[in-house]
């Protein structure tokens, strides 16, 4: 059975799970990277630190067939991974492309991905000029996620929500939208209720369809469940949202 280890900044990396456990079997060790969350704010010279020890370790003590840098954050900033078994998760821009009708896309993503010439280049690459992108910084997003407020308190997130987005949308004919941080789906049942006209991508299936092309699915599923961070309160969260395993604390990243 193939074994892969997904890691994040926190919950980013279970909306990924949740699709590779959807779409096939597998041998899955989950890294909440939480003492270092959120990526989004960090400079790239700290996010190479962080991603690079922690990949590192991750393979020393796991030896896994595949690794998922769970977040688009580092996958975009530090251009690319030198090993074949390590995949990153980017913004599913060519889908968004495709399927606009109005031929202007948002892209929701973290602080520093926004601001990035990393970002523009994909979009030179992979979105035809005739489209109008939007950026726009959802970190505030991402930390709604974080904080558990998603599973809690779901008014305050659709007032927050709004209050980001309604204005952005409309004055820019938006149709397709891409979540270009992990931690979006997660909001993806409130973000479809408040714009119930507006696709949103999430690009959790295109990685997956990536692994299941090198390794197979088949044998008894399994999910283990590390933090860097308060696991006694992230234990009770992923309760909250039907996850009972164990959460074991571990520190890989450098703070």
């Amino acid at each position: 059975m193939v074994k892969i280890v997904v890691f994040d900044s926190g919950f980013g990396s279970l909306s990924m799970i949740k699709q590779i456990r959807k779409m096939m079997k597998a041998q899955i060790i989950y890294f909440a990277d939480q003492s270092n969350f959120p990526y989004g704010k960090k400079s790239i010279l700290q996010l190479r630190k962080i991603i690079t020890k922690t990949i590192d370790s991750l393979q020393n003590e796991f030896d896994p067939q595949v690794i998922v840098v769970g977040s688009n954050t580092p996958s975009i900033l530090l251009g690319g991974y030198k090993s074949s078994k390590i995949i990153g998760v980017y913004p599913p821009l060519k889908e968004a492309s495709q399927k606009t009708k109005t031929y202007s896309i948002a892209i929701l993503s973290t602080q520093n991905v926004v601001k990035s010439k990393a970002l523009d280049e994909l979009i030179r690459k992979n979105v035809s000029k005739k489209v109008n992108i939007l950026k726009i910084n959802a970190s505030s997003l991402v930390e709604l996620v974080e904080s558990g407020k998603f599973i809690e308190n779901k008014r305050f997130c659709k007032n927050i929500i709004k209050s980001l987005l309604e204005k952005k949308f409309l004055n820019n004919n938006i149709d397709v939208v891409t979540l270009s941080s992990t931690h979006l789906p997660f909001l993806l049942p409130i973000l479809q209720e408040s714009f119930p006209k507006i696709s949103f991508l999430d690009p959790a299936e295109n990685v997956v369809k990536k692994i299941m092309r090198k390794h197979k699915s088949r044998g008894r599923e399994s999910l283990k469940i590390f933090s860097s961070g308060n696991v006694s309160k992230f234990q009770k969260q992923l309760h909250k949202i039907g996850i009972n395993n164990k959460v074991i604390f571990k520190k890989y990243g450098i703070p």
